[in-house]
């Protein structure tokens, strides 16, 4: 069946080891063994990590970096670098949350490479926002074309090089109490080649080569405690997007997407995380732009892109629970399922999910995760910053 990401994470070691290790030796300054700590570079790298995830209130900029090897099937052998950071414009500014932004690089022996940089800008009293995401990755990839019983049938796996740039950006106003609105936009240029002559039918006559420019309306209504790690609240989303032709788009279509989220603490440390997610694209829409079962929509263990149509809908629930001190684990359970059109749902073909992850604080509130995921035939491991949802 369909390779699973069946990976030796280095990184995630060093993490784990670092996580157990430095909230003890916070406990131990006063012992000879680090009363010239400074003089050991082991030493620093402890008390960089145990003070990684503290708030620093008197800091407007507060960053930290975290990298490592690792090995995958799809990458092979790699380097990946994330770094994290929280920020405030004002100090004085009580009542505004901390702004976030994230960079992260990843770089592989067979060629792989991705770099990116999301997050979101908080102004004064959260009047309003900024959501950004930027990233552009080249990558070896697959390709089993387009709709469920295509996507199913493994041989019709083809090999392809897919490069991927995009923008996606939201200006948000606050227009009520916890009510946002304003203009979104995305740009995203993908193309596909290495492709065999026998195997470009997959593609029903599309070009390889699409750049798709959308600009639409978003809407949002949170409650949320905090957005990049909620443990109490609700939010739903709402974009809309129209990708015309005289934006220079050769396929003409829009896309209608709508995320619902609801976060409640259940006990000390236990936080139940569900998402309800769906997607619905209308007109000539291209192969690059389908919406399909991705790791980014909470269903991690599928191949990022095989399971793709013109529809995709998904659901998760994620029981989250602090275990001790920085470390935690998540458990959960999701399905999905890609269609044509509302019409042509059909229960048999939805896709199951479920899975089990570890979380470690990296900063306060932001969480590194390492999660293994099971799907319909397929498994795989994701590691990254920030939760799936």
């Amino acid at each position: 069946m369909r390779r699973g990401l069946t990976a030796i994470l280095f990184v995630f070691g060093f993490v784990i080891c670092q996580a157990s290790v430095v909230d003890t030796v916070n406990n131990m300054r006063g012992d000879s063994l680090y009363e010239h700590h400074n003089e050991n570079i082991i030493s620093r790298v402890i008390d960089y990590f145990s003070e990684s995830n503290k708030i620093k209130p008197n800091k407007k900029y507060d960053f930290s970096i975290l990298g490592g090897p690792h090995y995958s099937s799809e990458t092979k052998f790699g380097l990946g670098v994330m770094a994290a950071g929280l920020y405030k414009r004002n100090l004085n500014d009580t009542i505004t949350p901390m702004s976030m932004t994230g960079l992260y690089g990843d770089f592989s022996t067979t060629g792989f490479y991705l770099v990116g940089v999301k997050g979101y800008h908080l102004f004064p009293l959260e009047k309003y926002r900024i959501n950004y995401k930027l990233y552009f990755y080249s990558q070896p990839n697959y390709f089993w074309g387009t709709g469920y019983d295509e996507n199913r049938n493994d041989d019709n796996e083809t090999s392809y090089r897919r490069k991927q740039f995009k923008i996606d950006a939201d200006f948000m106003i606050r227009i009520g109490e916890n009510v946002y609105f304003g203009p979104t936009g995305q740009f995203c240029i993908i193309s596909g080649s290495h492709i065999s002559d026998h195997a470009t039918h997959m593609w029903h006559d599309q070009k390889m080569n699409i750049t798709s420019t959308g600009l639409g309306v978003a809407l949002s209504y949170d409650t949320r405690d905090n957005i990049a790690n909620a443990y109490s609240g609700i939010n739903i989303e709402l974009h809309q997007r129209f990708y015309a032709g005289f934006l220079g788009n050769r396929y003409s279509f829009s896309s209608t997407e709508i995320t619902g989220n609801y976060y409640h603490r259940i006990w000390k440390g236990g936080v139940i995380a569900t998402q309800l997610h769906g997607m619905f694209t209308y007109g000539n829409t291209p192969w690059t732009m389908m919406p399909s079962i991705t790791m980014s929509n909470g269903l991690r263990g599928y191949y990022d892109g095989r399971y793709n149509d013109k529809c995709e809908i998904d659901a998760t629930i994620e029981l989250r629970q602090r275990v001790w001190h920085r470390n935690g684990v998540v458990v959960w359970a999701g399905a999905g399922n890609v269609f044509p059109k509302f019409s042509e749902i059909r229960v048999s073909k939805t896709l199951p999910n479920y899975g089990v992850g570890y979380r470690w604080e990296f900063k306060n509130r932001i969480n590194v995760r390492f999660d293994i995921g099971f799907g319909r035939g397929e498994k795989g491991i994701v590691f990254n910053i920030n939760e799936a949802f």
